[in-house]
């Protein structure tokens, strides 16, 4: 079942190459509980099918990260990209894309948030196996309060400039 508005997100983790080491985390790929992340938070997120593809390099990374200030204008405490990547792909095209510090890139290996989520699609005739569908949704402390799912093959809701005129 797919998630809409008004629920709140599935429990999963989430993982993300971590550039500089903190406390509580270490160089290199960390997995988060994807409900203590969001605990409080607004947060814009959008799923893609994979990194380094042409429409999510070209368009759907550059665009978040293009109007981060003006999410950030608007309230939006992070911005997210989900992928069904490694936490090293995720990293290094993080790095490519400039988002670090902007954009959190996380991943999803295996899939098992996405299908979570009920936005995965199958992309093995493409030699891709199991991705996401590519959407955009903003979440308040969990709860999801827009949701835009594209179309197969489609850019067209879920962009940043759509996210943006969405936020109140």
């Amino acid at each position: 079942m797919t998630i809409k508005i008004g629920d709140r997100l599935p429990e999963g983790t989430l993982s993300e190459f971590i550039e500089t080491e903190t406390a509580g985390c270490a160089l290199g790929p960390n997995t988060f509980p994807v409900a203590d992340l969001v605990k409080g938070k607004k947060i814009a997120i959008f799923g893609l099918p994979g990194a380094y593809t042409p429409t999510c390099s070209a368009q759907h990374v550059p665009g978040y990260v293009q109007h981060a200030q003006e999410f950030k204008a608007k309230g939006v405490d992070e911005i997210w990209c989900i992928s069904v990547n490694d936490a090293f792909v995720m990293g290094a095209w993080g790095r490519e894309q400039k988002a670090t510090g902007v954009v959190r890139m996380m991943a999803d290996g295996n899939a098992a948030y996405t299908k979570a989520l009920g936005l995965d699609a199958d992309f093995s005739k493409f030699g891709m196996g199991t991705r996401s569908q590519r959407y955009s949704m903003l979440v308040e402390d969990g709860v999801v309060k827009q949701l835009n799912v594209e179309d197969g093959g489609k850019f067209e809701v879920s962009n940043a400039e759509t996210m943006l005129k969405q936020l109140a």
